[in-house]
């Protein structure tokens, strides 16, 4: 059985690329982490992955805002390879400031195809930085990275992490066709202000996927619970078998076997 090959894709800022690299091999691909540039110098490289991935961090700074020159990056100079990949059936995951770029760059919510922005990430109604636990409950969607009905616990990291729409009919959009992925809730699955909403994401999304499942933004981190041994409270609850996230790094392996 062929090894299925992800590309963690990094950038002056990029934090958590050496976690999303673990994750992925913990399930038995083969991982790089690619630095942007070496990307643009080669761009027909991006084919010999069957998975792309952005992971957090804070790309450039987010000096301009978060993602946002990322994203400027990959759309003029990687455009039409990425919209090929995408293409060609393979898998593109954005995690945290990776979820932000994505939306930023135009490939989520992708309802008229790729390329227009349609939702965004903006500052925390708490208008501070948020690094707290939550939990999510996985709606139904066809992403192929997820089990629809689960809920998770996995933390979040970050101060544009509010999730807004261009304007209502793209909300009514994303909900008649299923491309809500994760929602905000408590430990019993119940909707809530914050902190259950750490952000103040409308309609409590955490994560959205595309109409085909094969693109996911997340801005909670899957990579920082893959090991039992991370959840915050295992001294006293006891380990778990796995982490809450390696579910969604072994599901996208799966995907091609």
């Amino acid at each position: 059985m062929a090894t299925v090959r992800a590309l963690i894709l990094r950038a002056a800022g990029t934090n958590c690329d050496s976690e999303t690299q673990y994750a992925f091999e913990k399930v038995g691909a083969q991982a790089e982490r690619v630095h942007v540039n070496r990307l643009i110098e080669d761009p027909g490289s991006l084919h010999d992955y069957q998975v792309l991935c952005i992971p957090g961090g804070f790309t450039y700074g987010d000096d301009v805002a978060a993602g946002k020159i990322l994203a400027n990056q990959l759309r003029h100079r990687l455009g039409e390879e990425l919209g090929r990949f995408h293409d060609e059936d393979k898998l593109i995951l954005g995690i945290c400031n990776g979820f932000q770029v994505l939306v930023k760059l135009g490939m989520l919510p992708g309802l008229d195809g790729l390329g227009e922005q349609q939702c965004t990430l903006i500052a925390n109604d708490s208008n501070r930085f948020e690094d707290r636990w939550v939990h999510l409950t996985v709606e139904e969607s066809p992403s192929v990275f997820l089990e629809n009905g689960s809920l998770l616990y996995l933390p979040v990291a970050h101060a544009e992490g509010k999730f807004v729409t261009r304007d209502e009919e793209v909300l009514r959009e994303l909900g008649r066709r299923h491309l809500v992925a994760f929602r905000y809730v408590d430990d019993q699955g119940r909707p809530g202000d914050y902190p259950v909403n750490p952000n103040g994401s409308v309609d409590d999304i955490a994560g959205i996927c595309d109409p085909t499942g094969r693109v996911l933004g997340l801005m909670p981190h899957p990579e920082r619970h893959i090991e039992a041994y991370m959840h915050p409270r295992w001294t006293r609850e006891g380990l778990q078998e796995e982490g809450d996230g390696l579910a969604l790094f072994r599901n996208a392996v799966r995907f091609f076997h």
